[in-house]
């Protein structure tokens, strides 16, 4: 190593022995030795508007891709405007580091520039936060953020890096961290336990495996098919934060209230499960689960005491190439049991199909399924769902091989960035991104990254001119004439785009909805569809 490369060298080299590719970013004082480090090197930085932004693109990276996603940052404030972004990655279970500046360690407590307890404001979003102390650390904290976002039940870690500390040249005899200190830490499962396992399904009439978001990406929802399969139980992933209501899902809450015997396999007991309480969970319905977190596993004691009869400490990949490799002589669950199951998720309404709207107000319904097609059209292509009620209609309507949602968050804004990543990871596939008009207003601006960058994607806004899930909320639950605070204008979203240098259309009748589509991929800029909808509540499927 030449002795007149610095501290962010060592930083860049580091983060190339871990295969680090791309750099999602914003520039700031503090990080500029980084930015030097990386002309050296084969990263890539893509630079953002908006420090959420880049780790928003960061943790949509980590979920498309199936490696840690990294976000670069300056330091005080830059910090700051990318914490609330860690949110949603973290309840997501992506693995996204966030590296940000730092104010000089030898100028603490003096007043330095920007001076900010950072790893305290980032801890309570993350599984980890700290400061480098030290040149000689760079190259092994860099290595054991990358493990610990990628071990365990996947997430956020926090790493700062002050300036002195990337700046310092006296960098002679530190050693780079190998390939295999960024390797997720593994776990392991006994025989016994597998055995306890199968047996208790076995028992059951009316068994149910549920697992959390970490599972959702196109390689984790592969898996899951590959253990129904050899169990012959029905497997179901859950990412949203209308729970067991997800549209996505049909009428899983009619099944769900019947099980007799669930597997937690990395599944939160949240409120995304009524924290396994009637009527949404049969209070009869025993309990097994396998999670990495010790805390977890304490928090469904209390909330289901006795009925939790099983628990192991594990990682959910490891429990379940253990759980295929176990294969019992025979199918666990009835057939019956498994079609109702699938009867369920995959119900829709009939009326769906007929559907009428009045010119300039389409049904969501209408606006969505014609997407299909072109979702439809490769295999693997990216479906980006953003929003409160919008965001639902996107995921009742729409499948694809790779899904990217605001998730359990449920939290909105992180759709564009996620579409600027999806572009990025899966150059020369169709990405349909559906947000709401509320959504757009969060960080609009990156479609000038993405036509910076020349990264295409169809940007679907599903224009009622209100923030409509709380307008929902308080006609609920104070009346019709009791909303406030929920109203925005029918803007020409799409000229925004258009000012951006990207293609922009209004879409009025449901008809033309899907030459607009086409002629939007056929622009390769990154577009955006105005769509104007009627704002209704999203869908609550039921069969019965």
């Amino acid at each position: 190593m030449k002795n007149n490369q610095t501290g962010a060298s060592v930083l860049v080299k580091s983060l190339q022995v871990a295969g680090i590719k791309k750099i999602f970013t914003l520039s700031g004082n503090h990080i500029m030795p980084v930015y030097d480090a990386v002309f050296d090197s084969d990263i890539d930085l893509i630079h953002t508007r908006h420090e959420a932004a880049a780790v928003h693109m960061a943790d949509a990276w980590a979920r498309l891709t199936n490696d840690v996603g990294i976000a670069l940052v300056t330091g005080g404030p830059g910090h700051a405007n990318a914490i609330s972004a860690l949110y949603t990655a973290g309840m997501s279970e992506s693995p996204v580091v966030l590296l940000s500046g730092h104010a000089p360690i030898n100028q603490l407590g003096k007043g330095a520039f920007q001076e900010m307890a950072q790893a305290d404001i980032a801890a309570p979003l993350t599984k980890a936060s700290w400061t480098c102390q030290k040149t000689e650390d760079l190259g092994s904290d860099i290595a054991k953020a990358i493990q610990i976002a990628k071990s365990g039940r996947p997430g956020p870690v926090h790493l700062s890096l002050p300036t002195d500390v990337l700046e310092s040249k006296s960098i002679e005899g530190i050693h780079l961290p190998t390939p295999e200190s960024f390797k997720a830490r593994q776990m392991e499962i006994s025989k016994a336990d597998i055995s306890t396992i199968i047996s208790k399904l076995q028992a059951a009439n009316k068994p149910l495996i549920l697992t959390g978001p970490m599972m959702q990406t196109k390689a984790g929802r592969i898996k899951l098919l590959e253990l129904k399969n050899a169990l012959g139980v029905p497997v179901i992933g859950m990412e949203s934060p209308r729970g067991i209501g997800d549209p996505s899902l049909g009428a899983l809450s009619e099944v769900l209230s019947q099980a007799d015997c669930i597997l937690l396999l990395g599944k939160k007991l949240d409120f995304t499960l009524k924290f396994g309480q009637s009527p949404g969970i049969d209070k009869g319905c025993t309990f097994l689960q396998v999670d990495p977190e010790t805390e977890e596993i304490d928090r469904v004691k209390r909330a289901v005491g006795d009925r939790l009869i099983h628990t192991v400490i594990c990682s959910t990949p490891e429990t379940i190439e253990a759980l295929i490799h176990s294969k019992p002589s025979q199918a666990i669950a009835s057939p019956a049991w498994n079609a109702a199951v699938k009867s369920a998720i995959d119900y829709r309404p009939t009326a769906w199909s007929t559907l009428s709207s009045e010119s300039g107000k389409i049904h969501p319904v209408q606006a969505f399924r014609p997407l299909q097609a072109i979702l439809d059209s490769n295999p693997d292509s990216v479906l980006i769902c953003d929003g409160g009620e919008i965001g639902q209609w996107a995921q009742a309507c729409l499948s694809a091989p790779n899904r990217v949602l605001n998730g359990v968050a449920g939290s909105i804004g992180a759709g564009l960035p996620f579409a600027v990543a999806a572009s990025v990871a899966k150059p020369n596939v169709p990405i349909i991104a559906i947000i709401g008009d509320g959504t757009f207003g969060f960080h609009s601006a990156e479609i000038d990254t993405a036509v910076r960058y020349q990264l295409p994607f169809t940007l679907v806004i599903g224009n009622d001119a209100k923030w409509n899930a709380e307008y929902q909320i308080q006609v609920r639950e104070y009346g019709q004439g009791r909303t406030i605070g929920c109203e925005l204008l029918p803007s020409r979203y799409e000229k925004v785009c258009e000012a951006f240098g990207g293609f922009g259309e209004l879409v009025l009748d449901a008809d033309k909805l899907l030459p607009a589509a086409k002629r939007a991929l056929d622009s390769k800029l990154p577009a955006c569809l105005n769509v104007m909808i009627n704002g209704l509540a999203a869908p609550n499927i039921k069969q019965i």
